[in-house]
């Protein structure tokens, strides 16, 4: 699944093992088209028109489909990174997979601290064993930031 796009730009924390990438709340729906014409020679008046359905949504989460997930307890998260850890290792090579298993406990201690925070997304396909993202507010901000394990994304060139 598509997680980020270079468009939205990431800082590493936590040794590079965690993205931390911005979010905004943005209005989708409110679309004012002018065809041109004119209401009052067409037939019509202001109450004539197309009801907009505006809402508000959170960029990342609605331009790649993200698909919130439950909340996790203390004992739940450990268990899904054991198990994210035990599959993604195996995948990463040299330098990449010996960074990973050097700094993850400290990543995964940062998640833990902000569990009762978060929100957890998984991508479109709801697949089990992909990353999951995680979301949270940080102290006084009204839009999200996002959390992204880097080790589990893959870059892919358009």
């Amino acid at each position: 699944d598509e997680l980020l796009s270079d468009s939205f730009p990431y800082k590493e924390i936590e040794n590079g093992v965690l993205w931390e990438v911005e979010g905004k709340w943005v209005v989708k729906g409110a679309v004012d088209v002018d065809i041109g014409a004119n209401p009052s020679a067409e037939g019509g008046g202001e109450e004539e028109g197309v009801d907009d359905q505006t809402v508000k949504v959170v960029d990342i989460v609605d331009t790649f489909r993200l698909q919130e997930q439950p909340a996790f307890d203390k004992k739940q998260f450990v268990t899904y990174m054991k198990r994210y850890i035990k599959l993604l290792s195996p995948k990463l090579e040299g330098e990449k997979q010996e960074l990973f298993k050097k700094h993850i406990e400290g990543a995964t201690k940062f998640l833990l601290s902000k569990l009762s925070d978060l929100q957890f997304f998984v991508g479109e396909s709801m697949h089990d064993d992909g990353t999951m993202v995680f979301a949270f507010y940080k102290e006084g901000a009204t839009d999200p930031t996002f959390l992204y394990l880097a080790h589990g994304l893959k870059e892919v060139k358009c």
